[in-house]
């Protein structure tokens, strides 16, 4: 007997970070030393409160049954106290919260709370894949926003075609930014604003992945300047190391959130609510997320200064645990990324998070993405080859 796949399946490529982890582990059986810097996936634990609590909650919610499909009240609590006392913004625990299984899944389904066949869905390239594939799966159409040095990694929301802007029903924001580093400014956030009410489009901020890690002045929050027309994810894997945990919220304008609600209800049972539990603390706990910001500043300065003693570009970002760094001239990211495996670095190129245009262009094209996430010892230990060994 044969099985044929769907055409949505047959036809999406393989995820780009599962393909990152398929040659690290290919490196490591040929017995080559890896220091994995392509996957966004911290290798530090989470707070041992977090843990304790863990443990604690399983115990004492072990004959609870499912979790509640939108977040235990308990935890929206939570969200909505994180929100008020990082970002000033009052935000309903009852209506204008919900949680998610970290902010991937949340991502990949919102599309299909508003996504009819057809529809155009405006998202950044390069860009965190979901943003593509869940368009496409809810149906829609992406239109691919390049996101370029000249415009410092922003939306150029003047170059968008007026009959794209009249068609799309949604436009995905990620700042701080996955992968350039690069935040907001308030003047941005506010015309992207203005202009999304113009043409009546939603914006979907993936902004709390990393808003919590930054090295100058705090990101903004673009629900500090408004909630109308805006849903915004959040995710404890970054700023709280919990990648494993899968938990996260959205919040925002109670439309948005409703619908995502009913989306939700659909597709899944929720995030253990003894999960939630562990996840509430650690919101609460601004002493963590102070100590991770201190490692990765010191972190970044050990790459960057090693990359600049070869004579590359500086990078531009402020926030968020990724380098976005420029190739020399003479070698394109592809290139500059198999030269950094010679010596045992894994780094993610940039054409893999970015689209190529009919003319063949990629805004990641001479792009590697570095993920600071290694420990302490290993970016140090990649820090002296990238200054000694790599061959430029």
């Amino acid at each position: 007997m044969e099985f044929k796949i769907s055409k949505r399946i047959a036809g999406g490529g393989a995820y780009a970070f599962d393909e990152i982890n398929k040659k690290v582990e290919m490196l490591k059986k040929k017995g080559v030393s890896v220091i994995d810097l392509g996957v966004g996936d911290p290798q530090s634990p989470p707070s041992e409160e977090v843990l304790e609590r863990l443990s604690s909650s399983a115990k004492e919610r072990q004959t609870e049954g499912y979790p509640s499909y939108i977040g235990d009240i308990s935890f929206r609590e939570a969200c909505a106290m994180y929100m008020k006392e990082n970002f000033g913004v009052i935000i309903d625990p009852h209506k204008e919260i919900c949680s998610a299984i970290g902010s991937k899944e949340a991502i990949f389904h919102f599309p299909l709370a508003f996504i009819d066949e057809g529809d155009l869905v405006i998202c950044p390239s390069p860009g965190y894949p979901p943003f593509k594939t869940g368009t496409e799966y809810a149906g829609g159409k992406p239109y691919f926003a390049p996101l370029l040095e000249k415009n410092n990694f922003l939306i150029d929301l003047d170059a968008i075609p007026e009959d794209i802007a009249k068609k799309a029903k949604i436009i995905w924001t990620n700042y701080p930014n996955s992968p350039t580093g690069v935040t907001a400014p308030k003047e941005w956030l506010e015309k992207l604003i203005a202009w999304t009410k113009k043409y009546e489009i939603i914006i979907a901020a993936d902004e709390g992945c990393y808003i919590d890690l930054y090295f100058g002045k705090k990101p903004l929050s673009i629900l500090e300047l408004s909630k109308e027309g805006i849903i915004a994810f959040y995710s404890l894997s970054k700023r709280s190391n919990m990648t494993m945990f899968r938990v996260g919220f959205v919040a925002g304008d109670e439309r948005l959130v409703s619908a995502f609600k009913k989306v939700k209800t659909n597709i899944d049972s929720g995030t253990p609510t003894f999960i939630q539990d562990a996840a509430s603390l650690a919101l609460g706990d601004a002493i963590f997320t102070e100590m991770m910001r201190k490692e990765y500043t010191k972190k970044r300065t050990l790459i960057l200064d090693a990359f600049a003693k070869r004579g590359l570009e500086p990078v531009k970002g402020d926030a968020t645990f990724f380098l976005w760094q420029k190739a020399p001239n003479g070698l394109n990211g592809m290139e500059l990324a198999q030269r950094l495996v010679d010596i045992g670095i894994v780094v993610t190129p940039g054409a893999i998070l970015s689209e190529t245009t009919k003319e063949g262009f990629n805004a990641g094209e001479n792009y590697v993405r570095l993920a600071l996430v290694a420990k302490m010892e290993d970016i140090e230990e990649a820090a002296r080859r990238i200054e000694k060994d790599l061959k430029l």
